[in-house]
């Protein structure tokens, strides 16, 4: 049974996340604080951690950083009741996975950590290295090189340039893409495929030469 985290100090968000999330057959655990929450994830193998931006002791980013910083790659979802894209960007820049702006649909909220959990835990597949181009992308050691470069990139990025990556040559929707690395319905007003394309864009390219993804106006994205 998957197992899920909640890091939110607000007792009425409590009182409707925790039993929706455990009617879909999770098991939920509850911190009421940063530094209580940190601990449990270092304690504990949870499946998706859901915490709130604003925490009274912490920045709930502190935690996404301190996670991806000792190598935990456990997908997080943030709550936040600042509606800013600079704020979601930053969110992303953390290492977080997806992120909720207040008012939000519960039944969303529950929607999107089982997007996640699937994604966490989908069957491996037998091909281990992916390669277009000058792409060269271990799945097994999460690594990627370019032109004789190693190339660090965050979980998400990773989950995104092995999406496009498996439909080289083929012209991939924001619709398509949103849906098959972050799941659920794909929000038109979001801008997470386009922040996480052109940060692979900024890693990928090389001065001088045509991008390695481009953009078909009015389409989406090419890869290849």
């Amino acid at each position: 049974m998957p197992r899920i985290l909640t890091i939110e100090d607000d007792a009425v968000t409590e009182r409707t996340v925790v039993p929706t999330l455990a009617s879909t057959g999770f098991t939920v655990d509850v911190a009421r604080s940063g530094r209580e929450g940190i601990a449990m994830v270092m304690a504990g193998d949870y499946d998706v951690v859901a915490l709130e931006r604003r925490l009274p002791d912490l920045d709930g980013l502190t935690i996404v950083t301190t996670m991806r910083g000792v190598g935990i790659e456990t997908p997080v979802i943030v709550m936040s009741s600042t509606t800013g894209v600079e704020e979601r960007i930053q969110g992303l820049r953390a290492g977080c996975d997806d992120y909720l702006t207040r008012p939000f649909s519960i039944d969303e909220m529950s929607a999107r950590v089982e997007a996640l959990v699937r994604r966490r835990t989908r069957p491996a597949t037998t091909e281990t290295v992916l390669r277009v181009g000058p792409l060269e992308l271990d799945l097994v050691k999460r690594r990627l090189s370019c032109r004789d470069k190693v190339l660090r990139l965050r979980p998400t990025e990773l989950r995104v340039l092995e999406f496009m990556m498996r439909h080289a040559g083929q012209v991939l929707t924001r619709t398509m893409i949103f849906e098959g690395v972050w799941g659920g319905r794909f929000d038109p007003g979001t801008n997470l495929v386009d922040v996480h394309v052109g940060r692979l864009r900024n890693r990928v390219d090389t001065p001088g030469q045509p991008s390695l993804i481009r953009t078909i106006r009015g389409s989406g994205y090419l890869l290849g």
